[in-house]
């Protein structure tokens, strides 16, 4: 006869009945024919010369032959971007961009000088990867390129010619150096980031100095008659530097700017940040503080822009973002490398849930970064590739993208430590129902009740994104510890769907 293990039996009933008891929590969702379109720039990404993101990560160099590549840059990296259908791309920083000037990077490779990156670890630049092979991969991958253009060295002209060089269709001198270096037709890019964190790395400037450079950068952009469109992002604020934001709507004239950016980590100490895999529950819940933060921020810059610009014309662009640890030691040349775990994942859904949920105002936000580098969705080691956690929530919210924001409503959330432990956005597109929940809570499951009865909605499925533990993460050795499944637990009847979902983890309904 098998022995039957009666503590266990007892807990397990103990939890279920818990379970049973739990009020759920009461959200609604709700159409509305008013409410936004979710850009899809909001699932931006950001490469910058850092590390290993480009050299040694992205790209390998034309000459490699070891490991696959479409000029110079790998192609499994490429296939897996594509399967997220990335909108845009940011490039080549990052403070890197104040320091680097474009024609530096064009023209025979052999002739083309080097430079010391002195942000980031002092190493030498020899710029082999330069605006061609940028952009060229953008078109590659169907996304929209977005150059961060050099103000805090850089001139007028630098840039003048640089928007020229990219997008001129006729004769002129950088558009015929262009067909010189091999391009016959124009890439016609629209988005450009005049400057990068100028109240820092972009050259400490105050925001009203920095507000009179960015009229006079911004004058000389535009395209000429019947050429690309030209928009122009103004470098914004960091976190809750709101002074930084009414300067700027105050201080420009709208029509010489169409987006402001700002930038926000989930760092709790800049002078020790903390493990990206070892870390303990309190570094968990300083993390989760910082990340919820975004939805403080957004709120009140929103608001500042609603007052000078209440039409909204300007966007907001939240061109940097994501998860900031201390770097890996053991990776060479790793500056700023740092694994990926499941607390990202929890960072990552709640922060695209805040810029869904304000996809008014929110046009575009960029992931940092791509490859290598902070909250990266793919990690290199030599000829290995491994997606990571944080990869596959951009995979599975990638269903937002250009769709209807649903309202949604949580009436009274759980608490973990006092922060709100539910994490809601919705949205539908073509008939179908998309919704996006988070559970922060690291120990305690969640049970929801979801009111969808006006959304018509006849079936539910899903998938879920967790593991046993927050510091679970893919490595080379086991790529594919975190990976979603499918989520069968969802039960819709009249009009409700009700869920129970597990502690730090990530769940997307869909309903038709």
């Amino acid at each position: 006869m098998k022995k039957i293990n009666y503590p266990s039996v007892i807990l397990t009933m103990l939890c279920t009945f818990s379970m049973l008891a739990q009020e759920p929590i009461q959200v609604k969702v709700m159409p509305d024919s008013e409410a936004p379109i979710i850009s899809k720039h909001i699932y931006g990404h950001f490469a910058e010369h850092l590390g290993r993101c480009i050299y040694d990560g992205l790209y390998v160099g034309e000459e490699n032959k070891v490991i696959p590549n479409t000029e110079g840059v790998r192609n499994d990296i490429i296939a897996a971007l594509k399967e997220l259908n990335i909108p845009n791309l940011r490039w080549p920083g990052g403070c890197f961009a104040d320091t680097y000037h474009w024609k530096d990077g064009v023209g025979p490779k052999e002739n083309r000088p080097t430079m010391v990156n002195r942000w980031w670890g002092g190493t030498t630049e020899d710029n082999s990867f330069g605006t061609h092979n940028f952009l060229n991969l953008c078109e590659e991958l169907g996304a929209e390129p977005y150059l961060s253009a050099n103000v805090g060295s850089g001139t007028v002209q630098e840039l003048i010619d640089w928007v020229q060089y990219t997008n001129h269709d006729g004769v002129s001198p950088m558009a015929d150096w262009r067909r010189e270096n091999g391009r016959e037709n124009p890439w016609r890019v629209k988005y450009w980031g005049v400057g990068n964190e100028t109240w820092g790395c972009g050259g400490n400037m105050t925001a009203e100095y920095y507000a009179d450079i960015y009229r006079q950068y911004a004058t000389f952009m535009p395209g000429w008659s019947g050429e690309t469109e030209v928009y122009r992002i103004a470098s914004g604020a960091s976190e809750d530097d709101y002074h930084w934001t009414e300067t700027l709507m105050k201080n420009v004239p709208h029509h010489l700017m169409e987006a402001v950016a700002l930038h926000d980590y989930a760092v709790f100490d800049w002078s020790d940040k903390g493990p990206s895999v070892n870390f303990d529950d309190e570094i968990y819940f300083k993390s989760m503080e910082q990340a919820l933060n975004m939805e403080e921020y957004v709120t009140k810059h929103i608001e500042i822009m609603d007052k000078y610009d209440p039409d909204g014309n300007v966007a907001l662009f939240v061109d940097e973002w994501g998860g900031w640890y201390d770097a890996e030691p053991e990776v060479k040349n790793g500056v700023l490398y740092q694994q990926n775990t499941i607390r990202d994942v929890i960072i990552a859904g709640t922060v695209l849930n805040t810029f869904n949920n304000h996809a008014k105002r929110v046009k575009m936000a960029n992931l940092a970064q791509m490859v290598n580098v902070l909250q990266a969705v793919i990690l290199t080691d030599e000829e290995k590739m491994i997606k990571t956690p944080t990869y596959h929530v951009m995979h599975m919210y990638k269903v937002h993208q250009d769709a209807r924001l649903l309202p949604s409503k949580i009436e009274t959330n759980n608490e973990f430590r006092g922060l709100p432990a539910l994490s809601v956005s919705a949205s539908e597109k073509e008939g179908v129902t998309h919704i996006s929940l988070v559970n922060i809570d690291p120990e305690n499951d969640m049970l929801v009740e979801l009111d969808a009865s006006e959304l018509d909605i006849k079936s539910i499925q899903g998938q879920i994104l967790t593991s046993d533990k927050l510091q679970d993460h893919n490595s080379f050795d086991d790529p594919e510890k975190v990976v979603p499944q499918q989520f069968k637990a969802a039960k819709l009847k009249k009009g409700k769907v009700t869920l129970t979902i597990p502690a730090h983890s990530l769940i997307v309904l869909q309903g038709k």
